[in-house]
């Protein structure tokens, strides 16, 4: 993407959907090629300046060409921490869904899906049926060319060098009868020897460390970008995305002269400094290598050093910390309560569970993490509205996690919202939750973008932007730029909603 220059070829006629493609954009902006969507998108904003005590508001227009491969290829996904339990959750559920496996339960018998992704199990509006003014939905999957999760190839690293179908019996999420149907090839699946610098995660997770790299940082760099390029070549991939799910770590230090810089960074690996997390080491080999990574935990992987490498090398990283459950309902609840003119004064978080990563966050340096990025998630809204908050004001905001193995990977979590409202009066929302959750991520070629890839919001709890730019919590924004930047790429303005042809007349 970049801000328009040169017109397209005259001929901008709309050819035939592809096979894989459920629409066309008949558009003079909009062009198809065998390989491509290309499209000219006028996009809208509002510049405003303070003059005096008001505002000047100014509408503006910048013009940029998308294009769009239609051609996806084939694609691998290396996964760190392959052997916990989101990522022999995931495998299994591609495997499932790929083989459209049914397996029985006590409730009877159930079958694959991809339930709670964003990408496969929701829909986007396309636009208003010509005859009848019927809105046309269509699944969020067929806006644009993507990855279809069960073409997707699996592999990746994990301190434990235990086979994937042994680690999902220890992981503990599935049901027995979906274990038995996938375990076969899940047995054959070993992850790689991955980084583990014990400071960095609980002292706990010292018994699962059996399969490291030995070395140095600088050849734990090396020896990551061999492993992508190997998996690359003998899986005949023409993409490779990495995505962290490896335990939480502790934050790291930003120290002046060690990661505040690409150059710094680069020379505090070379030097073995100890500050350097395991995965920005990840995170610094993809950059290097060219292949996008996602950091999906909470710690502060992508350090100052880390961002300026990847604008350097114009790589794409995104993060932090996946965002599903108890998270994703306080985005949404306090997006809601916000807007709609209720003052929050109160926020308590409480969570429990007993699976690996409970355990890991057991100790106060992992967790810190983990409460950071559960924290941070109402800023943005509460600084939005100056008529409910002072500058400075906050609601008061606790998290707590707590170990409790007897309950597995199924996490509990109570959560309470004090707010008031009119004349005094006080409103008191408490609700529990109770989840065992795996996210996807919708897998995209993002050339052109900036290389933190602030559009991947949605799915995390901290959303990592670009130097300079504010971070969006909120649920709807999030969704909306989501869908918005779809609809920008095959020439289609955004759904404002406004359905002003039933509101006026004509």
């Amino acid at each position: 993407m970049a801000p328009h220059a040169n017109e397209f070829p005259n001929d901008r006629s709309a050819n035939s959907a592809a096979p894989n493609e459920l629409f066309t954009v008949r558009s003079p902006n909009v062009i198809y090629t065998e390989d491509a969507i290309m499209s000219t998108y006028t996009y809208r904003t509002t510049k405003v300046t303070r003059a005096g005590n008001k505002y000047v508001a100014e509408p503006l227009e910048t013009v940029y060409d998308f294009n769009v491969q239609r051609k996806i290829g084939k694609v691998g996904l290396m996964l760190v921490g392959w052997g916990g339990n989101n990522g022999t959750t995931v495998t299994a559920g591609i495997i499932a869904n790929r083989d459209g496996l049914t397996w029985e339960t006590r409730e009877g018998t159930r079958g694959a899906n991809y339930y709670g992704s964003v990408i496969m199990g929701s829909t986007i509006k396309l636009g208003n049926e010509a005859e009848t003014g019927k809105e046309i939905h269509i699944p969020f999957r067929d806006i644009l060319p993507m990855v279809n999760p069960n073409d997707l190839v699996l592999g990746g690293w994990d301190i434990s060098g235990m086979n994937l179908a042994d680690a999902m019996d220890r992981a503990a999420v599935l049901e027995p009868d979906l274990k038995r149907q996938v375990a076969k090839e899940m047995r054959n699946m070993v992850p790689l020897p991955s980084v583990y610098y014990p400071d960095f995660i609980a002292a706990n997770q010292e018994d699962r460390a059996d399969n490291v790299l030995k070395g140095t940082k600088e050849e734990h760099v090396e020896k990551i970008r061999s492993d992508i390029r190997n998996f690359k070549a003998e899986n005949n991939l023409d993409k490779v995305i990495v995505l962290w799910t490896a335990n939480t770590e502790r934050y790291a230090e930003i120290i002046p002269g060690v990661n505040d810089t690409a150059q710094n960074l680069l020379a505090a690996v070379k030097a073995g400094y100890d500050e350097v997390a395991p995965s920005t080491i990840f995170a610094i080999a993809c950059i290097q290598e060219g292949v996008p990574f996602i950091n999906g935990s909470p710690q502060n992987t992508f350090v100052p050093g880390a961002i300026e490498l990847a604008e350097q090398h114009k790589s794409f990283i995104g993060g932090d910390d996946f965002k599903s459950g108890q998270t994703k309902m306080k985005s949404a609840l306090v997006d809601f309560l916000v807007n709609a003119g209720i003052k929050l004064t109160s926020i308590a978080s409480y969570n429990h569970l007993g699976n690996n990563d409970g355990r890991n966050l057991s100790e106060h340096k992992t967790f810190r993490s983990k409460e950071i990025s559960k924290s941070n998630v109402v800023d943005d809204m509460v600084e939005a509205n100056s008529v409910l908050y002072k500058k400075g004001e906050h609601p008061d905001h606790t998290v707590v996690i707590k170990y409790m193995p007897a309950v597995g990977d199924s996490k509990r979590a109570l959560d309470e919202y004090y707010g008031e409202i009119f004349l005094g009066g006080h409103q008191t929302i408490s609700m529990s939750n109770v989840c065992e959750d795996s996210l996807l991520t919708p897998l995209m070629d993002y050339k052109g973008f900036h290389s933190v890839l602030s559009i991947l919001s949605y799915m995390l709890k901290a959303p990592c932007t670009p130097p300079g730019t504010p971070v969006i919590n909120s649920l709807a924004k999030q969704r909306a730029a989501m869908s918005n930047i779809f609809r920008a790429c095959v020439g289609l303005d955004p759904e404002s909603d406004m359905t002003l042809e039933h509101k006026l007349f004509a």
